[in-house]
């Protein structure tokens, strides 16, 4: 494994795109930054992360006999590694808010962004940036619902001993999902969905209407199931639908 300590990046995600492109990565690669400019998330949102506080990093991992068609898996299976290294933690109340943010109770503490490279049918390699709010005490007042490890467990986190637990966790998840243990890998995503069974508030990103429903799961190729008013059950696309801020 390679690690790649950088003081400071627009992006890691980024930095590690163009690493690829202007050398050959053929081995577990890590980049991280004290702090990050331009963080991503899903669906464009950007990531704001207070320098010297959190986590920001990114993994390359060149991957063996994952088909395009599983890709979802890697989603549940990186989602799943932080959630169960968060849970060595004690962290309470953890859930995954589809597709991958990584909750305590009802509060965001970690986000995730995932960029595959696809070759034929075969998913070549990936890039996973994760953001976790660590030490951060105060957040800007447009993140209400941002919530950090010391806020929850009233305490300082050692930051490199948490990151490698997670890269650690994350090699054991992936290697699930390149041994074909997709049910196993599901199931645990089930178990631990957010707001799974429960009455909830969606937005319509076309429409931007509210509508409710109740979530049965998510499928095989990574789309939502709700349950809608009408008792029809329908999926959803990651930008089709998001949570409503309410």
């Amino acid at each position: 494994m390679r690690i790649i300590k950088i003081n400071a990046t627009n992006s890691t995600n980024s930095f590690l795109k163009e690493l690829a492109r202007s050398s050959s990565l053929d081995e577990l690669t890590v980049a991280v930054t004290n702090k990050q400019t331009s963080g991503r998330g899903q669906m464009s949102n950007s990531w704001l992360s207070e320098p010297y506080k959190n986590l920001t990093f990114s993994l390359f991992t060149p991957l063996k006999k994952i088909k395009i068609e599983h890709q979802a898996y890697l989603n549940f299976a990186v989602s799943l590694a932080i959630y169960d290294t968060l849970l060595e933690y004690d962290v309470p109340e953890l859930y995954i808010k589809w597709p991958n943010d990584i909750m305590s109770d009802k509060k965001k503490i970690c986000g995730i962004l995932i960029e595959n490279t696809f070759f034929d049918s075969w998913i070549k390699n990936t890039i996973v940036g994760i953001g976790l709010n660590v030490n951060q005490e105060k957040f800007h007042e447009s993140l209400i619902n941002a919530s950090s490890l010391k806020i929850i467990l009233k305490k300082n986190i050692d930051l490199e001993a948490l990151m490698n637990k997670i890269i650690d966790n994350i090699n054991i998840k992936i290697s699930c999902v390149e041994l074909g243990n997709f049910n196993l890998i599901h199931n645990q995503y089930h178990e631990v969905l957010y707001k799974k069974g429960i009455p909830t508030t969606f937005m319509n990103q076309k429409t931007n209407q509210l509508f409710m429903g109740i979530i049965h799961g998510v499928t095989s190729s990574g789309n939502i199931k709700i349950q809608l008013e009408d008792n029809t059950i329908r999926e959803f696309r990651l930008k089709e639908i998001s949570f409503a801020k309410v």
